[in-house]
């Protein structure tokens, strides 16, 4: 309707003035009808006339649409419109179907990106929760996605974990490994890591012995050495952080494509790198930089004076690989906002070689995952709040409002929880805030739609003849909330933006709730009308929940 509404301005702009003007809507308070445009204030300016007399012009012809109830003129020249009741409720029948703007668009998202010998933190988990849905709503316009994951299997982190390791085996010893229980080798390294990170710190001596076991874990990792007593103990450990991704993703129901080891493309980066020296990137005291004063940004490191890739090499590398693998017409990167400055100096380097490949790219940054009232946390310093800590929080909470409570309860906690505030900013994890069934929350989003569901069971009901309608105010309102579904998606696709959907499908379960208070849907006259809003209304928040990730539960 939209469209149809845009397309129809456009054409009377035309007619009326010879103009191609571009035609916005908005969505005005409901008092003032179902939309608003600004075109005639647009055009005053283009034809130096009042933008009241503009508008009426515009009026007059609008009114001759048959679907159009009312048109009016307000303030300093703005166009309301309130369509006819039978045009309205007809639009809601299918309006929890996305439209397929992206069919045939290939997309790539990366997200999550948990570094091995690391336990994943909080912010894993909400980058992870923040790429699913981003991805759904790429998927839902159309776009062929995929989803992959990449995190940094060589580094000076590694070299850090892995000195704690050789030290804790009393040597390069692999087969003390063995005695690790299973159940703690992903906490065990998490803890060599943060006291590698002290030694590396406070003691010259473990510096250098971290910065040259560091050399030496790169050539294991690039050439695949498992043979040596390093290598054993290197892809070994490896393999046991990739086991402890796998099951928390499959925990919190999200899948990855494919996983790029930073191993995989150091070499591809760093040859790429070379080849545009001194080109692009220059030498500077034996190391090679991007200069990026000249683009407003500042110098970083791509190659080490010890002719080791940077992170900024291996991000060329991994930009290089995917558009390899997937020929992607967008590629979307979502990481923490710490991140920012450096990718921006990578991608205007990738600008000057392949501007293309460069402006497909769209880098989006999150902040810190915080609980109420709690410090900055560090994985440097071994405070982190980690992943698991917030799905526990979550679960405890959720069994304090329903001791049978479920894990899509749980997920639906957290992972709403983190979508419903703007990506960019921190975010502070309430957990009792996110388990209530009262409030803003998923599982309250969940039992709306479950006590719809159970409502529409009861009957089975045809659907009115939209041509003979006269909505009642409430049965109006509701229609029109569930009207804007469309235009909500646009706009948080537009904007990668879930938090939109999170806003929309809360403001739908209060306006529900408002019409189901003062009219009876079944055994009504007008019960057939009253169930197919339900219909629709249920249909909108299936639909929106899924796009965010959240799984809804048979009963509550």
């Amino acid at each position: 309707m939209v469209q149809e509404l845009k397309k129809q301005i456009r054409t009377v702009c035309s007619e009326l003035f010879n103009s191609n003007v571009e035609v916005e809507l908005s969505r005005p308070e409901e008092k003032f009808g179902d939309f608003s445009s600004n075109v005639a204030l647009k055009l005053s300016k283009e034809l130096s006339k009042s933008p009241v007399e503009i508008a009426r012009q515009i009026t007059l012809e609008l009114k001759k649409n048959e679907q159009i109830a009312e048109v009016s003129v307000a303030g300093p020249g703005f166009i309301n419109i309130t369509l006819k009741d039978s045009v309205l409720f007809t639009s809601i029948k299918n309006a929890h179907k996305p439209a397929k703007s992206l069919s045939g668009k290939k997309v790539v998202t990366e997200y999550s990106d948990p570094n091995p010998f690391k336990v994943l933190h909080a912010g894993h988990l909400y980058t992870s929760v923040v790429g699913d849905a981003i991805s759904n709503l790429f998927e839902a316009a159309g776009a062929q996605v995929h989803r992959v994951n990449y995190g940094g299997d060589v580094g000076l982190h590694v070299a850090k974990s892995l000195w704690t390791v050789i030290k804790e085996l009393d040597g390069e010893k692999p087969d003390e490994l063995d005695k690790i229980n299973e159940d703690k080798r992903a906490d065990w390294l998490g803890e060599c890591y943060t006291k590698g990170n002290k030694a590396y710190e406070e003691s010259e001596q473990a510096k250098s012995e971290i910065a040259e076991l560091n050399k030496r874990i790169y050539e294991v990792a690039t050439k695949k050495d498992e043979d040596s007593p390093l290598g054993n103990i290197y892809w070994t450990t490896r393999a046991w952080s990739y086991d402890y991704f796998d099951k928390f993703y499959a925990r919190v129901s999200i899948k990855f494509e494919k996983y790029y080891p930073e191993s995989t493309v150091a070499e591809l980066g760093q040859a790429k790198v070379k080849e545009n020296t001194p080109k692009i990137y220059s030498e500077s005291d034996g190391a090679v930089v991007y200069e990026g004063e000249k683009d407003g940004l500042h110098t970083r490191v791509f190659i080490t004076k010890e002719g080791l890739p940077t992170y900024e090499a291996k991000e060329v590398g991994l930009i290089l690989q995917k558009e390899k693998d997937y020929a992607f017409d967008r590629s979307i990167v979502i990481t923490a906002n710490e991140i920012s400055q450096y990718m921006q100096v990578v991608l205007a380097s990738i600008k000057k070689f392949a501007p293309e490949l460069a402006s497909k790219t769209t880098h989006l940054t999150h902040g810190m995952v915080k609980l109420p009232g709690a410090q900055k946390m560090s994985s440097r310093q071994g405070n982190i709040i980690k992943a698991v800590d917030i799905l526990d929080l979550a679960e405890n909470s959720s069994k304090e409002v329903n001791p049978a409570v479920t894990p899509e309860i749980v997920l639906a906690a957290v992972k709403y929880s983190f979508l419903k505030s703007g990506l960019g900013s921190d975010v502070i994890f309430d957990a009792k805030q996110s388990a209530s069934l009262e409030g803003n929350s998923g599982p309250y989003l969940q039992y709306a739609y479950v006590r719809a569901k159970s409502i529409l069971d009861k009957v089975q009901s045809p659907e009115p003849r939209a041509q003979s309608l006269d909505l009642e105010p409430k049965e109006r309102s509701l229609a029109r909330k569930i009207s804007m579904y469309p235009e909500v998606l646009t706009l948080a696709l537009e904007e990668l933006s879930p938090h939109h959907i999170c806003t929309y499908l809360y403001e739908l379960s209060q306006t529900f709730n408002r019409f189901y208070e003062t009219n009876r849907v079944i055994d009504d006259p007008r019960a057939d009308l009253r169930l197919q809003l339900v219909r629709s209304y249920a249909d909108v928040l299936s639909s929106g929940l899924r796009l965010l990730g959240i799984v809804i539960p048979e009963k509550m």
